[in-house]
């Protein structure tokens, strides 16, 4: 083994336990906000007011539909912006896990093949492979 592939290893060995005492993490952001109630007799209402606030809004997107919540200040608060925090390192950590693993998957040879019937039976299932894989389009 190259001294290459053995520090590869050893990168990725260190990223997964970073990983793995990672704690709790969500995805998405919290937005400040000052906001208007409507109300017309409210200190609010007057033009140069900049409405009530602030107020702490976590936000975030899974598969088109949109999930927010008001946060209260606080322990509230403070989990979340942890948590948000946690994924952001979680999503730079697999990035990287991911990078090191290519450079891995690049210097690990290819083993060859032989033996002719060997050759066959492989070419057999990758074209099983890939036609159910591509049936459907």
């Amino acid at each position: 083994m190259s001294d290459q592939i053995k520090k590869l290893r050893q990168k990725k060995a260190a990223l997964h336990k970073k990983l793995s005492q990672l704690g709790a993490f969500r995805r998405g952001t919290i937005s400040i906000n000052s906001r208007k109630c409507g109300k017309k007799n409210c200190v609010c209402a007057k033009p140069d007011h900049k409405g009530h606030g602030p107020q702490y809004l976590w936000s975030t997107t899974v598969k088109g539909k949109s999930y927010a919540k008001n946060l209260k200040i606080g322990p509230e608060l403070q989990k979340y912006i942890t948590e948000t925090e946690n994924y952001r390192i979680f999503v730079d950590l697999c990035d990287k896990i991911i990078k090191v693993n290519q450079k891995l998957c690049d210097l690990q040879g290819v083993s060859e093949i032989e033996d002719k019937s060997q050759a066959a039976l492989l070419k057999k299932k990758l074209e099983e492979y890939f036609s159910k894989k591509h049936k459907g389009r």
